[in-house]
């Protein structure tokens, strides 16, 4: 194999959707010799915030000595980015190797994997290989019949915030959610819960104590933001004063605390993590996409912001970080996304929008979308292509405007190619 034929391969497995049920990845990993057995891990679900957080807490644990393998979904350039150990991308000659190692195990099981199981599997194997100390890992979708599930008890369980997402899957309500999220809590184990509603948080609890699981809430009164600036923002958290976070907006905060509770909860149970370590880790953390500013002229910041809770929080970084600023919203929604009350909040923020067409089967056209948005009252243009919607963007923007980016994770890739 090349690298071409590896990503090939694995994107052509029989493509199911997400499918539930962990007989699949058991399977593979059986198969493979059982990899999963030989590591430790912090499995991170949630609806918003599983990837800032993770990339928080991944980057503490390699600031403090150990190797950290951090698996997240979906990519956003390149689909090595998926698999990582200590911030560096898996390499071509790795992903081809234990891709040529898995393929025929999985090709020998008379129910195939899905694409996410087998890039799981994959990504297990090359963390096993590489000799991780420890990996942090989101969920794909749900918790308890989520293929990363199939990991013995972590050393973390952690839900960040829940919200109604995925409700053809997960169900309709706060508590349907957070009891399939809460899947992830294992017998005897640890966790670490973002506040949620009282009759969600009660669910939590039931579970964790059905389970002997010791759960920790993080207490969000703790957190005080000392200043914040486009080019960061400090903040304290309890005891711990003066903290440095690249990363933008009052949300990430709330993220940041959930990673500084699962750390000490490994200090707790015996991890060497210094607090000036923790304090360098959260200095130097990095995740594109979030509220990403990338270029000056016009300002052009790119958020991957893409359910009706993330544009909550995109409106109170507008409101922080761009008052009085004229912006044009560049914008593709996936069509299975609630975009009716997603687009509702910032709308009246934003002068106009340009729409585009995400680069997936399960789009939303541009045309729709820009369709949808004039009805609803505000000015929209729908662009061919993703190339011409950042060019239209930013002529729209002029010199002292800001072109907004935001709608689908899976938009960045060809924006920042169309940049």
């Amino acid at each position: 194999m090349n690298i071409n034929e590896a990503i090939a391969y694995i994107q052509s497995v029989q493509w199911k959707g997400s499918l539930p049920g962990l007989e699949r990845p058991q399977e593979l990993l059986e198969r493979m010799g059982s990899p999963e057995k030989a590591l430790k891990y912090i499995h991170i679900g949630g609806t918003n915030g599983k990837g800032s957080t993770a990339a928080m807490t991944a980057k503490i644990l390699e600031t403090a000595g150990y190797k950290v393998g951090l698996y997240t979904s979906p990519h956003i350039t390149r689909f090595h980015e998926r698999i990582r150990v200590n911030g560096e991308d898996i390499s071509d000659e790795d992903l081809i190797a234990v891709t040529e190692y898995v393929k025929p195990l999985a090709e020998a099981m008379a129910d195939a994997p899905t694409e996410f199981e087998l890039v799981w599997c994959i990504a297990v194997e090359y963390f096993k290989r590489v000799g991780c100390d420890i990996v942090v890992t989101e969920v794909g979708m749900g918790g308890e019949m989520d293929a990363t599930n199939v990991i013995p008890v972590p050393e973390v369980a952690v839900l960040t915030n829940i919200g109604l997402d995925h409700t053809d899957f997960l169900g309709s309500t706060l508590e349907e959610i957070a009891t399939t999220k809460a899947g992830i809590m294992k017998e005897g184990g640890h966790a670490v819960i973002y506040p949620s509603t009282p009759s969600a948080e009660a669910v939590l609890a039931d579970i964790c104590q059905s389970r002997n699981v010791s759960m920790k809430k993080v207490d969000f009164s703790q957190i005080h933001s000392v200043s914040h600036s486009l080019e960061g923002q400090v903040f304290d958290c309890g005891n711990r004063k003066g903290l440095k976070l690249p990363l933008l907006g009052q949300h990430q905060l709330y993220n940041a605390a959930v990673a500084l509770y699962v750390i000490d909860t490994l200090i707790e149970k015996g991890w060497n993590i210094t607090e000036e370590q923790i304090r360098t880790g959260m200095a130097q953390t990095k995740w594109a996409g979030r509220f990403d500013i990338m270029g000056h002229d016009p300002l052009f910041i790119i958020d991957g912001g893409h359910n009706p809770q993330c544009l909550e929080a995109l409106v109170k970084n507008i409101e922080d970080y761009l008052p009085d600023r004229r912006i044009v919203g560049l914008t593709g929604v996936l069509a299975d996304k609630d975009y009716v009350d997603m687009y509702r909040p910032v709308m009246p923020l934003i002068e106009q929008f340009v729409c585009i067409t995400p680069p997936s089967d399960r789009k939303l056209e541009a045309t729709e979308l820009a369709e949808h948005l004039r009805q609803a009252g505000a000015q929209a243009t729908a662009c061919d292509t993703i190339e011409q919607g950042v060019q239209l963007a930013k002529q729209l923007a002029g010199k002292d405007g800001v072109v907004l980016c935001f709608g689908s994770l899976y938009s960045i890739s060809d924006i920042q190619k169309a940049l």
